[in-house]
C-alpha cells in the first residue's frame, strides 16, 4: 500500500471548546494576577497534559477544600461546584474564582427552578462525576441519577405527573435520548429542559465523528481517561462504523499493531485537548507514511465565554475630549 493511497481525515470540530478555554485562562489569569500559589478545586479540565502544564506555572490541585490554606485562592473547575461548596469557600475566607463552564451552570439553574417548582427531577449522567455531583448538590432531595435505560424501572417519585430530566453536558446524545425515551415510557408527563443539556461542542464533536467513522479502519481520539466526552467519542466511533477505535492521551500511547493494514486513519480530539497533542499524533501518522491530514469540517464554532469578573479588565472611561 503506497501512502497515495492511504488517507487520514481529521474531525472539525475538535478540541478545545468555549468552556474549557475560558476554565484555562482563568487559571492562568489568576496567576498572572494574584501570584502562585492559585489553588484548583479538582482538575481544572480533564485533561492531564493542561494539568501538568499549569501545575508548572503554578498552580497546585487538590481534591477538596480543606487542603486549600484559609485566605488563599482557589478557582473552581469548570464541571462546576454544589452549593455546600461555595459556601465552604466563603467559611474559610477563600478568594473563589468560579470557572464553571457557563453551560454546565445552566443546568444548575434549571435544576434550581424544577426543584423550586416541586418537580422531581431525574439527572442523566454518570455516578461519580464532578459535574453531576455539583448539579446533584443544588437540590439534593430533589434529584435522582439514572445512569442509563436499565435504570428506570427502579426510579421511585413522589408524583409520577411531576417529573422532569436533565443531564450530564458531556454525554453521547444518541444513548441520552434512549434514557430520555424509555423515562417518557414511565412517565408520560415527563418535563424537559428548556433547551437541550448536552453542550454544543460535546454534539458537534460527535457530529464531527459520525461523519468520518464510517470511512475510516482505524479512529484515534485524543484526550485522557476521565474525560467523558473523550471516552464518548471512542463509542460514537464505533457505532457510526468505524472498524477499531482507540483514546489516547498523545502520539506516545499510538501502537505501531493498531496501524497494520490501515488505509483510512480519523483523528479527532475531545473538548479539553490542545490542539499541540493532536499535531503529535499527526505528526507520527506522517512518519508512519501517512499523507497530510483533510480536514472535514461539519459545524464552526465562534462561541466566547466572558472570564471570570474577578479577572476582567475593566474597561476604561470614555474621554469627554
Amino acid at each position: 500500500m503506497t501512502s497515495s493511497e492511504r488517507r487520514v481525515l481529521l474531525a472539525a470540530p475538535r478540541g478545545y471548546c468555549a468552556g474549557v478555554d475560558r476554565a484555562v485562562i482563568t487559571v492562568e489569569k489568576a496567576l498572572d494576577k494574584y501570584g502562585p500559589p492559585v489553588y484548583v478545586r479538582k482538575q481544572i479540565v480533564h485533561n492531564k497534559h493542561v494539568v501538568s502544564s499549569l501545575e508548572a506555572r503554578g498552580a497546585v490541585f487538590v481534591d477538596e477544600l480543606e487542603s486549600v490554606p484559609e485566605g488563599a485562592t482557589v478557582v473552581f473547575s469548570a464541571h462546576g461546584v454544589s452549593p455546600a461548596v461555595h459556601a465552604e469557600a466563603e467559611e474559610r475566607s477563600l478568594r473563589a474564582i468560579d470557572a464553571t463552564c457557563p453551560l454546565v451552570t445552566k443546568v444548575h439553574n434549571e435544576a434550581r427552578r424544577f426543584a423550586g417548582g416541586g418537580q422531581d427531577i431525574l439527572l442523566i449522567g454518570h455516578a461519580g462525576h464532578e459535574e453531576v455531583e455539583g448539579t446533584a448538590g443544588e437540590a439534593p432531595d430533589r434529584i435522582q441519577l439514572v445512569e442509563g435505560p436499565d435504570d428506570v424501572d427502579q426510579i421511585e417519585v413522589r408524583d409520577p405527573s411531576r417529573v422532569a430530566w436533565l443531564s450530564q453536558t458531556t454525554l453521547s446524545v444518541d444513548e441520552t435520548m434512549q434514557t430520555v425515551e424509555r423515562l417518557r415510557e414511565r412517565f408520560p408527563q415527563l418535563i424537559d429542559p428548556p433547551s437541550d443539556d448536552i453542550c454544543y461542542a460535546t454534539q458537534n464533536r460527535q457530529v464531527a465523528v459520525k461523519e468520518i467513522a464510517h470511512q475510516a479502519d482505524l479512529m484515534i481520539v485524543v484526550g485522557s481517561s476521565n474525560s467523558s466526552n473523550s471516552v464518548r467519542l471512542v463509542e460514537v466511533a464505533l457505532e457510526a462504523g468505524a472498524h477499531a477505535a482507540y483514546r489516547v492521551d498523545n502520539a506516545e500511547e499510538i501502537e505501531d499493531a493498531w496501524l497494520d493494514g490501515v488505509q483510512v486513519v480519523g483523528v479527532t480530539s475531545g473538548a479539553s485537548v490542545p490542539d499541540s497533542l493532536v499535531d503529535g499524533v499527526l505528526d507520527l501518522l506522517t512518519d508512519r507514511g501517512f499523507p497530510a491530514a483533510e480536514e472535514v469540517r461539519t459545524a464552526e464554532e465562534s462561541l466566547i465565554f466572558a472570564l471570570p469578573p474577578e479577572l476582567r479588565t475593566p474597561r476604561r472611561a470614555a474621554s469627554t475630549r
